[in-house]
């Protein structure tokens, strides 16, 4: 495969937007620049601008099947949506009746726009009726007879007729005779955004009362929609003003995307160029994909049922792989998807595949892959080839098994951090002996645990947890299965047979991991059996020495916390003497690796923790006693709850009041930089399936974000040197420069805007 950089971009995010029908483009500029009269004045240029205008309202009226309904045109569906609202819910408010309850429902499934419209017009309006959602079943569906119970109550009811992220359909006849049933007088829109060009429309043979649309999903410009308006159904302008639209919707009309439209129309008529496909070959191109995903990725799973779904979307998740490792990685391709929802830093969820009941890690791992009718053949084409080599990539790293790779795999030597929404998971591996040892093992990568052991060739010595796990359940059945069915150990898998050793009267537990050693500490308080694991150098142990380059900790210390001790096994005191001993027997500026980092800044050490949290400096240093630490310790955990909404915290936070210094660059800045300052150290933080299909050699590093903590421990004696991180857009670099910048590195950049907009 050529490199992906010179490839020509492949786009499968149709849903969230698309490319300008080139045509319609060409509609728009002559409109600019020849016919640009205002459609509302009298003279020719206005006549003419008007016959835009008007024949753009009567292709949509055909289109849409409106009959004697209105079409009005808006500024895109947004407001379309707020025009539907308003209008329902003023003409509700003067038919409510005193002291009766009333409520106004809308589908859980429905784009974040109506719901909060919705939230914002009751309020504004003084309506005070109670929102509902309506749940969906697995399918996606909505329950009827939830509708039916509840119809009869509510003012307005809000449905769409294609889903955004799962492309499901709902049946409006049957939806229909449910809402008219039970309530005849309600106000019903259909959010149709996703339906045009996709599926049917006749809304004149239905009793749908406003029904938006967007110009900018269907090959149009951004800035044009329409909403269907069906005759008799109460209407209040939006926009007031000068009177446009038959006083509608005042403001000048927006007539290059009016003239777009029209190319639309016409295509969707069959007056146009033939570039939209069928009904028949979109299933067949959206076949295809399919047919590359379980190819590349064997154990895909798809979120939607294709018979219940219109033809251009594809919303499925791959086991062990989050929605933003694979849009990453499809990206370093030069092929364009989307979550379906929207990404943070923290954990990426879709509201819609919970909604349906689906299981988290499916949420998590959503990707929805989205096509418009004119896309084409080879596209399609392009894009299964494109997967294939992303699955190649994969294999490249050892994520997942794959034939024909093994011989050119990344080799791991050291520390690699695994995340799971806030939850860590820690695989260190020693490549001269061939051993390593997984600590806090996660169900969720459990696969790609076994693939890299494989893959590595490495052989497990233990698979350990810091402590029972409250959140979530502990990973190590199935690695104990496949490595280590005949090891005894404890309940958190120690092994039973292991080496001691005695320092300072202390006795010792240990593992030999080719020349380091992983010895076990008693730290209690958070769990009744909280251990922390310290990987030292075999030699300074043997001076009876401790000096660990990683400290798993577990959730006695977190980044910006100290472990919660209101469980039922919980203890503060005892928390109290573990923290300080830790301290004791470990260097503060040595790294901690928590089980849990939920505000990305991946490992920490003592010193950074004790700037910013004073409780815990306070029981390090000795400058407050046992009794104190307990009482500071449960106020703090009286608030864990207000903050956790769907994960539990395994820690009460405090607020930081280090600031750190981070450089930023755009690309022109970063040249200039590095010419003046050749010492500086250019690091490219993709993951190395990333880097596989994408290298750039002008980089002098590869430190990808689940290797950056084995990096800060090597080059922690080493802080002054200047470090630029770059990524794909900026948002890891610049998470990665702050993660590094707090524990003191005292000259890092990143690039603003990484390489997509560096080109």
């Amino acid at each position: 495969m050529d490199n992906p950089e010179v490839l020509k971009q492949i786009y499968l995010d149709a849903n969230a937007t698309t490319p300008v029908l080139s045509s319609a483009a060409a509609a728009a500029m002559e409109t600019m620049e020849t016919m640009f009269g205002n459609p509302s004045s009298s003279h020719t240029s206005g006549l003419q601008a008007k016959q835009i205008m008007d024949q753009a309202r009567c292709k949509a009226i055909q289109v849409l099947g409106a009959g004697t309904g209105q079409v009005i045109f808006t500024s895109g569906a947004t407001e379309g949506i707020q025009t539907g609202i308003l209008s329902a819910l003023y003409a509700a408010k003067a038919k409510m009746k005193a002291g009766q309850s009333y409520s106004i429902l809308y589908g859980a499934t429905e784009h974040k726009a109506v719901p909060e419209s919705l939230k914002h017009w009751n309020r504004i309006l003084e309506v005070n009726a109670t929102i509902k959602a309506i749940p969906v079943d697995v399918q996606g569906k909505l329950d009827m007879e939830y509708i039916a119970n509840e119809v009869p109550d509510a003012l307005m009811i809000c449905t769409m007729a294609v889903n955004n992220e799962t492309g499901v359909y709902q049946d409006l006849s049957l939806l229909e005779q449910t809402i008219r049933t039970h309530n005849s007088d309600v106000y019903w829109m259909v959010d149709c955004v996703q339906a045009l060009g996709k599926t049917h429309l006749g809304l004149a043979d239905t009793t749908i009362d406003y029904a938006p649309f967007s110009g900018h999903k269907l090959y149009g410009p951004k800035g044009i929609g329409f909403v269907y308006i069906r005759e008799g159904a109460p209407f209040t302008p939006f926009i007031a003003g000068g009177g446009q639209e038959s006083g509608l919707r005042s403001g000048t009309e927006n007539l290059p995307g009016l003239a777009a439209l029209n190319v639309i129309f016409d295509e969707l008529l069959g007056q146009g160029s033939d570039v939209f496909s069928s009904t028949k070959v979109l299933s067949e191109l959206r076949a295809q994909l399919s047919t590359a995903l379980k190819t590349a990725f064997p154990t895909v799973v798809f979120n939607h049922n294709f018979d219940n779904s219109v033809p251009t979307t594809l919303n499925f998740s791959i086991p062990g792989f989050t929605s933003k490792e694979i849009m990453d990685l499809f990206d370093a391709a030069n092929m364009r998807v989307s979550s379906g929802s929207a990404c943070s830093s923290k954990v990426t969820r879709s509201f819609v595949l919970d909604a349906m009941g689906l299981e988290p890690w499916r949420s998590e791992s959503a990707i929805r892959m989205s096509f418009g009718p004119a896309v084409t053949q080879q596209q399609i084409t392009e894009a299964c080839d494109r997967i294939q080599h992303c699955a190649h990539a994969l294999g490249h790293s050892c994520l997942v098994s794959m034939d024909g790779v093994t011989n050119e795999r990344e080799e791991l030597d050291g520390l690699l951090q695994l995340k799971v929404g806030g939850s860590c998971c820690w695989v260190y591996a020693d490549k001269q002996s061939g051993k390593a040892v997984v600590i806090d093992p996660l169900v969720e990568v459990q696969e790609r645990l076994l693939t890299i052991l494989e893959c590595q060739k490495l052989s497990l010595v233990a698979a350990i947890d810091t402590h029972g796990h409250a959140d979530h359940t502990s990973g190590r059945v199935g690695l104990v299965q496949a490595h280590l069915s005949e090891q005894a150990c404890d309940p958190l898998g120690w092994p039973i047979q292991c080496d001691r050793i005695e320092i300072n009267k202390n006795v010792f537990s240990f593992i030999e991991l080719g020349e380091h050693c992983l010895v076990k500490v008693s730290t209690p308080g958070h769990t009744a059996d909280s251990i922390s694991l310290l990987l030292c150098d075999k030699s300074q142990l043997l001076k009876e020495k401790f000096v660990p380059e990683f400290t798993f900790c577990g959730d006695l210390i977190l980044m910006g916390s100290v472990g919660r001790t209101n469980f039922s096994t919980s203890d503060a005191a005892a928390m109290y003497c573990s923290l300080r001993n830790l301290a004791k027997i470990t260097n503060k500026q040595g790294v901690l690796c928590p089980s849990h980092d939920y505000h990305n800044e991946f490992v920490t050490t003592f010193d950074a923790e004790m700037n910013r949290n004073t409780l815990l400096e306070q029981a390090i240093e000795g400058r407050i006693s046992s009794a104190n630490f307990i009482k500071a310790k449960t106020s703090l955990d009286l608030h864990i709850d207000d903050e956790q909404g769907a994960e539990i915290m395994c820690g009460a936070f405090v607020e930081s009041c280090q600031k750190v210094q981070v450089s930023e660059y755009d690309s022109v800045a970063l040249t200039e930089h590095i010419e003046q300052h050749s010492d500086a150290t250019l690091i490219d933080i993709r993951e190395p399936h990333e880097y596989a299909l994408n290298h750039d050699q002008y980089f002098s590093k590869n430190v990808p974000l689940t290797r950056l903590a084995n990096f800060i421990a090597q080059q922690h004696n080493n802080m002054d040197q200047e470090l630029i991180l770059v990524c794909r857009s900026g948002s890891r670099s610049h998470i990665a420069a702050n993660a590094l910048a707090r524990l003191g590195f005292k000259h890092v950049g990143h690039l603003k805007g990484g390489y997509a907009l560096s080109h």
